[in-house]
């Protein structure tokens, strides 16, 4: 009875988390479709044409709704979203919810082996220097920490690029598959799973050797910074009586560092790497053009710089929906590691 009791509980916790984020992507389409709309130029003359006569802009201008008040436009757009219709792309002329289709996937790639380096090197790092506090392993990864973070992710692709793909030629310079193979037949959009599920190993290895390098370059500083909050947790645990007592009771090393060190102290630093898939996502708007990879933040750079407005909403929305379900996915991690919290949400 009594799990039962703490399952409803956590359940009602989880719904209201839900709840939030439901609202704030709400207050975040009608912020971002407010400000693509009061942005300076007219996007009825840039899919007319600059030598449009003022009769076809107008035109233009009704078609894509631009006459109607600003809340009757939002309405009917959230009314359209709802039955999954993002839009008609003036760029690429052709709905927007096609392009989130093709685009999307091919950057939640990047993302994804983005973030397998992020959490695995900042874990790994972190411990090391969460060892061995104010000595040569800590020193190291503390002067790594602040040239990484203080450096942006689009530079780190420059200098990538230029000393593993140009001095050093390790690995491809930019795309995502090389010209000689052929790509796997369309079935999900994503590469890494249409070759898996078409039995095209060539093309899974090729992809994975170029996404090798703009991963490194989007991941380095969140790894950096998640291997500095992880030390610095584990840090202020080594000080702590029970840290104290088990020293005193000679435990394995190996013992103190995962069960009384790094799981007490990996509950901020969790934290800090659901919020770098968000980060992740922005940083690539510039990483993916450096490296020619054909994305959906690539995407959104060209819809910003033609002021395709249901694009750009649509960009900024598939990031927040993105940002919510990652930092949600941290809620239900952080409420199984941590007892504290699940004690919380009964008061909820």
């Amino acid at each position: 009875m009594k799990s039962l009791i703490i399952s409803n509980e956590t359940i009602k916790f989880l719904l209201k988390r839900g709840g939030s984020i439901i609202f704030t992507l709400i207050g975040l389409s009608i912020l971002i479709f407010i400000l693509a709309r009061i942005l300076p130029g007219d996007p009825a003359r840039m899919a007319a044409g600059w030598t449009a006569p003022d009769w076809v802009i107008e035109e233009m201008r009704r078609k894509l709704g631009l006459d109607q008040p600003l809340h009757i436009q939002y309405i009917r757009w959230l009314s359209d979203v709802l039955k999954g219709d993002l839009g008609f792309s003036i760029y690429t002329k052709r709905s927007v919810t096609v392009d989130v289709l093709q685009y999307l996937p091919k950057t939640l790639e990047l993302i994804f082996v983005a973030e397998l380096f992020s959490i695995t090197g900042g874990i790994l790092l972190g411990i090391l220097a969460g060892a061995f506090p104010y000595r040569l392993p800590d020193n190291v990864v503390r002067v790594m920490s602040y040239i990484a973070i203080s450096m942006p992710a689009f530079v780190w692709a420059i200098i990538l690029q230029l000393m593993f793909a140009r001095i050093i030629p390790l690995f491809p310079a930019g795309g995502q598959l090389s010209s000689h193979i052929v790509p796997p037949p369309r079935i999900t959009g994503s590469i890494f799973i249409d070759s898996i599920i078409s039995g095209r190993f060539d093309a899974l290895i090729d992809c994975l050797w170029h996404t090798i390098l703009p991963a490194l370059s989007l991941s380095f500083g969140s790894m950096m910074q998640n291997a500095r909050i992880l030390r610095m947790g584990m840090t202020d645990i080594k000080g702590k009586d029970y840290m104290v007592l088990s020293d005193a009771l000679g435990l394995p090393l190996r013992l103190k560092i995962y069960k009384y060190q790094f799981r007490p102290a990996s509950i901020p630093a969790i934290t800090a790497m659901g919020m770098s898939i968000g980060a992740d996502l922005g940083n690539a708007f510039l990483v993916e053009n450096v490296y020619n990879w054909p994305g959906f933040s690539r995407y959104g750079v060209t819809a910003m710089l033609n002021k395709d407005l249901n694009a750009i909403v649509a960009v900024v929305l598939v990031v927040g929906i993105v940002y919510a379900i990652a930092n949600f996915i941290v809620d239900l991690i952080i409420l199984s590691l941590d007892p504290r919290i699940r004690r919380m949400s009964r008061s909820v």
